[in-house]
């Protein structure tokens, strides 16, 4: 059974949202895991990689955009390799094949539509009985 944690962030800056998929991004890295994180467009990944790379000085998190080498432990993009043990998920929707992954994060922040098609999607990992957790940042 997937794991899905949804992060709640006050407010709607889209980079807090950013720097906190970063964060855990680090965090899962630091534990040994391969991370995917799906955007919706080649634009957003490139600018997760920029951030990635600058978000935190002592910090080096090896990654690629959609990168063809399975060593890569953090990859960024719309397609998932398959070797990806954690799926951050930045898309609307629910990405294809979610289940594949042993956990996802959603980082939803109080945008409405961010914040509506989270609750969309948590109500769509309910019905597939994944195992669901609320971690609210900043309250």
């Amino acid at each position: 059974m997937t794991r899905v944690d949804f992060y709640l962030l006050k407010g709607t800056h889209a980079q807090q949202r950013l720097t906190t998929v970063c964060r855990l991004v680090h965090k899962a890295f630091g534990l040994g895991h391969r991370v995917h994180i799906h955007t919706r467009s080649q634009n957003e990944a490139r600018a997760l990689d920029d951030l990635l790379w600058t978000f935190k000085d002592d910090a080096f998190i090896p990654h690629g955009i959609n990168p063809d080498d399975a060593r890569v432990p953090v990859s960024i993009g719309p397609n998932a390799p398959e070797a990806a043990q954690v799926l951050v998920n930045l898309v609307p929707e629910v990405p294809a094949q979610f289940e594949r992954f042993e956990r996802v994060a959603e980082v939803v922040n109080e945008d409405p539509a961010i914040r509506d098609s989270g609750r969309a999607r948590f109500r769509h990992y309910r019905e597939q009985g994944c195992d669901l957790h609320h971690h609210p940042l900043g309250r």
